[in-house]
């Protein structure tokens, strides 16, 4: 389907790639785009592999299936890259954006000669900056959004505000943390890898 974006999350369970992906489909959706975010379970365990997908569209969605070449992989668990091929299908021209304290180098091995863009991100020390704790699904969110431009981060940021505002409005005290981790993120994204 032309222009639609594909996304596919790598995760464990408890983690937040599946929340990831929807709250992206939601923020999309607000923006005024057609949307899918949906995850694939295996055993529903906690540390167990989850997939996650994104469909992200200015036409409607016709498809329902699982994304099999996807455009972009989000890899929130790095110790998946043992066990997983996270680019498999990938197209050429894509990306993966990979969770990882490891420098860019030392994950290349791991991907099975992909040819494409590869961005590393540390999102356990940007969710420790900005959360005290390791949350690395906002942080990912951010990243996927700035790597794969599906829209603008002015309008990403604003509707992530009001998506939390809802999520957190018994505990609002947590919005901040979540907005600094996803400015941080996109922020570290663009410097260190020049994207969009």
């Amino acid at each position: 389907m032309d222009n639609t974006v594909e996304i596919r999350w790598h995760g464990r369970g408890g983690q937040g790639a599946k929340t990831a992906a929807l709250l992206l489909a939601d923020v999309a959706f607000k923006t005024g785009k057609y949307v899918q975010g949906f995850p694939e379970y295996g055993p529903e365990r906690m540390g167990a592999p989850i997939t996650a997908y994104n469909r992200i569209s200015d036409a409607p969605v016709t498809i329902h299936s699982n994304i099999y070449d996807p455009d972009y992989v989000a890899v929130v668990d790095d110790s998946l890259l043992e066990s997983i091929d996270v680019t498999h299908g990938l197209k050429r021209n894509g990306a993966v954006i990979i969770n990882t304290e490891k420098k860019k180098e030392h994950i290349m091995p791991l991907l099975h000669g992909f040819e494409g863009a590869v961005y590393v991100l540390d999102a356990k020390a940007v969710s420790m900056k900005a959360l005290g704790k390791n949350y690395p699904n906002s942080p990912m969110l951010a990243a996927v959004a700035a790597v794969s431009g599906v829209m603008p981060k002015k309008d990403f940021l604003r509707e992530m505000q009001a998506s939390f505002a809802h999520k957190f409005a018994k505990k609002p005290e947590v919005i901040d943390g979540n907005m600094r981790a996803l400015e941080l993120a996109f922020a570290e994204v663009e410097k260190e890898n020049g994207c969009k």
